[in-house]
């Protein structure tokens, strides 16, 4: 992976962290230095970013203090929306989600939606708005 793309990677996670961009200039970022996916895992605290040429990148973040037992998909549901809205900003749906049960997701850019996990292998997919 070359230096551009690791600091445009770095730079897109720094600012989506502070709440200072929102999903869809993630995306658009992310998409122009070949980046066709990222797992977020809110337990270890690690963001893996895959690119089309297949190398990965990890990134570290702090891990929340408690992940909520059970899965609430339509409280994941309801951050999503707010997100999409652009009333939620990405440190606000970390808590949002977390205490629904979300353990973390995965963004699939080349496949225009979201897979987001609970605990027991419960999903909710989120197709990317159009």
């Amino acid at each position: 992976m070359n230096e551009n793309t690791r600091a445009m990677i770095q730079s897109t996670f720094d600012a989506s962290s502070k709440g200072l961009i929102h999903f869809g200039q993630v995306i658009e970022q992310l998409m122009s230095v070949q980046v066709e996916a990222y797992h977020v895992d809110y337990r270890s605290g690690r963001t893996t970013y895959y690119l089309s040429n297949d190398s990965t990148l990890d990134l570290s973040f702090e891990q929340p203090e408690a992940i909520a037992e059970a899965f609430d998909g339509a409280s994941v549901r309801a951050a999503i929306l707010g997100a999409q809205q652009g009333r939620v900003m990405y440190p606000e749906f970390k808590q949002l989600s977390q205490r629904a049960g979300c353990i973390g997701y995965t963004v699939w850019i080349s496949g225009r939606h979201v897979t987001y996990f609970g605990r027991r292998g419960e999903t909710h997919v989120e197709q990317f708005p159009s």
